[in-house]
C-alpha cells in the first residue's frame, strides 16, 4: 500500500518513485518501447538499414530551428547539437544505400510546453527511387501496423477523441484546406497581400515574416486544429520547404505532406530536392530571411551537402516522425512530460527555504508549475480568481522572483523562473 503520488512536478523530478507507486506509468514506457520495436521491425522487413549520424555538427542543418551551441576545445571551433539528421541521411543515399533510417535524439533551443521538450526523439527514413505519393501509402501502412502492435487495435483514444489509424487516410492540399476554413485563396498572392489577409483574420504577424511564414501562420491558426482523424496535408508552397522538390505540375509548390492527428503534426515528408543548383538557391533564400530577422530560417549553407548532391542523389522520398508525440496519441497523454522518463525541468534548489506565498499566489503557482509556461489569459481563466485577487497574486509571484511575464508575437505569457 502506497500513499498517493500525483503531483506532476514531483512525479517528473522523482520518476523512480513515480514508477514504483503508479504502475500505470510503467505501462506507458512499456508501450513506448513496443512502438520503437514495431517501427524498427517494419523497416527492417522492408530491407532498409538502421544507421547512426553525428549529434555534434559543425553546421546546424536539416531543419528551421534554433540550435544549442557548444565549443570543441581541441579544435577551437563552435559545434551545434543536432536539430535534425536529414542532410547526413541523404549523404548516405548518395553513397548508394537503397533506404536508411535513424531514431535520433534532436535538440532545439526553443520553448518548453506540454508538447515540446528541448531534447526529443525523431525517426527519419529516406528511400531512393520513391516520391511523396509512395511515402503516403507507406506511412499509412506503418502507422496502422504500429498502433496494432502497441495497443492491439488500430484505434486509440486521445482526450475526447477516438482516432483510427487504419489506412487509408484523407488527403487534402494546403491551398484547399485554407480555402475550406477561411475562404481565402493563397495561390499567386504576394507577401503584402498575405500579410493583409492575416491581419484581416486577426492573426498576429510582423515584417520579418516572408510568404512561407505567413501562409504557415494562416494554416496553423485557422486550419490545423480541425484535423482530428489522420489526414495528409499536401503540396506546400515552395517558400515553406527549402529542402523539398518542386511540384511536378506547379512550380510554385513542393511535393510535401504533413500528417495531422488531433490538430497536431506527427509526420513530415518530401519528394527530396536533388538538384544542387536549385538547392543552393533555396539555401540563399533562407539566408535572406534570416537577415530579415526570421530566427527559424537557416543562416548557413552546407557546402559539403551541396557537393554530395553534385555527385548525384537519385530521386528520393524522406519522412520524419515525432516519436514522443506519436506515443502521446497512442497512450492518451496530452503532455510530453508523461512519455519521457526524465523531461527537462528547471533545476531543483536544495537546502533553501522558498518564500512564504499567499493562498492566491499558491493557486497560480501550482497551476503554472504543471506547464512551466502558459498564455496569461489561459492561466487567469484556469485559476478562477477575481481580477483583484489575480492582479495581487501574479504581481506577488513576480516580486518573489518566481515568475515573469513576457510579450511575444503570440501574446502575453507567464513562465516560471
Amino acid at each position: 500500500m502506497h500513499d498517493a503520488f500525483t503531483d506532476p512536478e514531483l512525479r517528473y523530478r522523482q520518476r523512480y518513485a513515480d514508477l514504483v507507486v503508479n504502475p500505470q506509468v510503467k505501462e506507458i514506457f512499456i508501450k513506448r518501447t513496443k512502438l520503437f520495436t514495431a517501427m524498427r521491425n517494419f523497416f527492417n522487413e522492408a530491407g532498409y538499414m538502421e544507421v547512426e549520424t553525428p549529434i555534434l555538427q559543425s553546421i546546424a542543418g536539416g531543419a528551421a530551428a534554433r540550435p544549442f551551441i557548444t565549443h570543441h576545445n581541441a579544435l577551437d571551433i563552435p559545434l551545434y547539437m543536432r536539430i535534425a539528421n536529414e542532410l547526413y541521411l541523404k549523404r548516405l543515399i548518395v553513397g548508394g544505400f537503397d533506404g536508411v533510417y535513424e531514431f535520433s535524439k534532436n535538440f532545439r533551443n526553443e520553448g518548453m510546453d506540454r508538447t515540446h521538450n528541448p531534447e526529443f526523439t525523431a525517426m527519419e527514413i529516406y528511400v531512393s527511387y520513391k516520391d511523396y505519393n509512395w511515402m503516403m501509402d507507406f506511412a499509412e501502412r506503418l502507422l496502422e501496423h504500429c498502433a496494432i502492435e502497441v495497443n492491439g487495435t488500430s484505434e486509440a483514444t486521445f482526450g475526447e477523441h477516438k482516432i483510427n489509424f487504419k489506412a487509408p487516410y484523407k488527403r487534402i492540399t494546403m491551398r484547399q484546406s485554407i480555402i475550406d476554413f477561411t475562404g481565402f485563396d493563397i495561390k499567386g498572392k504576394t507577401e503584402d497581400e498575405l500579410r493583409a489577409a492575416c491581419q484581416e483574420m486577426g492573426i498576429e504577424v510582423n515584417e520579418t515574416m516572408g510568404v512561407g511564414k505567413l501562409i504557415d501562420e494562416i494554416f496553423g491558426e485557422k486550419c490545423e486544429g480541425n484535423y482530428i482523424q489522420p489526414t495528409f496535408i499536401t503540396d506546400y508552397p515552395k517558400e515553406m520547404s527549402p529542402l523539398c522538390k518542386e511540384h511536378r505540375d506547379d512550380p510554385t509548390l513542393t511535393e510535401r505532406f504533413e500528417l495531422m492527428v488531433c490538430g497536431k503534426e506527427i509526420a513530415n515528408a518530401y519528394s527530396e530536392l536533388n538538384d544542387p543548383i536549385d538547392q543552393r538557391q533555396r539555401f540563399e533564400e533562407q539566408i535572406k530571411l534570416a537577415a530579415k530577422g526570421d530566427d527559424e530560417a537557416s543562416e548557413f549553407i552546407d557546402q559539403d551537402f551541396l557537393r554530395s548532391l553534385e555527385y548525384g542523389m537519385p530521386p528520393t522520398s524522406g519522412m520524419g516522425i515525432g516519436m514522443d508525440r506519436l506515443i502521446m496519441f497512442l497512450t492518451n497523454n496530452p503532455s510530453i512530460q508523461e512519455v519521457l522518463f526524465f523531461p527537462q525541468m528547471k533545476p531543483e534548489v536544495f537546502g533553501k527555504q522558498g518564500p512564504d506565498l499567499t493562498e492566491n499566489e499558491k493557486i497560480i503557482f501550482d497551476i503554472l508549475s504543471k506547464e512551466q509556461k502558459m498564455d496569461l489569459n489561459e492561466l487567469k481563466s484556469q485559476v478562477g480568481l477575481s481580477n483583484k485577487q489575480w492582479d495581487k497574486g501574479i504581481k506577488g509571484l513576480a516580486k518573489h522572483g518566481l515568475t515573469k511575464v513576457t510579450k511575444t508575437d503570440e501574446g502575453l505569457f507567464v513562465e516560471i523562473l
